[in-house]
């Protein structure tokens, strides 16, 4: 199976090479299926701690990912399911994951689709999991897209959590606008500029100086070799639910439409009773 960041950079997914990694290699190749649209990345979380009476402090990185391998396995097919869409065409990975300056496990899925679609997803997985926002990223036109993003990589090893973490502390202490977030793919952190509705950029900076300040981060990082590899433009958006306004999630609700939304509420609370479980047994009370 490639990776999921080959999977987000291509510009779309060749149906007979990607669909099926673990399939009899003599078996005759599917037929081509036209492409439904761009490749785009889903970037989203599993843990959600303060509303469920958790503590985040007590939950260390292992465990978090522990977890969050958990939820792909089982409770995101799920989702899928009701979505109607294959579970064999979106590729999910575990990766750490960056947001305000926590480092957490961080779930990313790569999926072949339409833009319309693509919002109810994100809107079935933010309302299941009680995301305030999930992460759209078509990678595909870059230089040409919304959004500025560069992408620091570490030279000898794929950072850990905690390693990742100290990089994004560092750029942080040289700007605060990298504060922001960050997503983990193998060796790459990649940071994005992205903006508000309005245009303006969550960093306050301009892209120009947000790929410099990342590149001065990089050079006066000093635990392990890291540098700014490349650079762009991509698309990005959020998908999003205000959950100090909307507090049952009525924001994705009037996306996903009544029906949908009784459905995905049932998995919602399997799932918060499985973190609930999940963090008894490791002592996140």
């Amino acid at each position: 199976m490639r990776s999921l960041k080959t999977l987000a950079l291509v510009g779309g997914l060749a149906a007979a090479v990607t669909l099926s990694a673990c399939a009899d290699q003599n078996a005759p190749a599917p037929a081509p299926v036209a492409p439904t649209g761009p490749t785009l990345l889903f970037s989203y979380e599993a843990l959600t701690f303060k509303s469920l009476g958790l503590d985040e402090n007590k939950a260390q990185y292992p465990e978090r990912a522990a977890f969050t391998e958990q939820v792909r396995d089982t409770e995101l097919p799920k989702i899928l399911e009701l979505l109607k869409l294959p579970a064999d065409q979106v590729q999910t990975e575990v990766t750490p994951g960056g947001y305000e300056l926590h480092t957490n496990a961080s779930l990313q899925s790569a999926f072949e689709t339409d833009p319309d679609t693509a919002t109810r997803l994100a809107a079935a997985l933010g309302y299941t999991f009680r995301q305030w926002s999930v992460l759209v990223t078509d990678f595909t036109p870059e230089g040409q897209g919304n959004t500025a993003f560069a992408v620091v990589t570490f030279k000898d090893h794929a950072p850990t959590g905690p390693e990742a973490q100290a990089f994004y502390e560092h750029a942080a202490s040289v700007n605060k606008g990298l504060g922001g977030g960050y997503t983990a793919f193998g060796h790459d952190l990649f940071f994005l500029n992205i903006a508000d509705s309005t245009g303006k950029a969550y960093s306050g900076l301009d892209d120009a100086t947000f790929v410099a300040e990342l590149t001065k981060a990089a050079g006066s990082f000093t635990q392990t070799p890291v540098s700014v590899t490349r650079s762009g433009r991509v698309d990005a958006r959020f998908v999003e639910n205000d959950w100090a306004k909307a507090k049952t999630g009525q924001d994705y609700a009037k996306i996903l439409g009544r029906d949908l939304t009784r459905k995905l509420t049932q998995l919602r609370r399997e799932h918060d009773k499985a973190l609930r479980a999940f963090g008894a047994e490791h002592g996140w009370k």
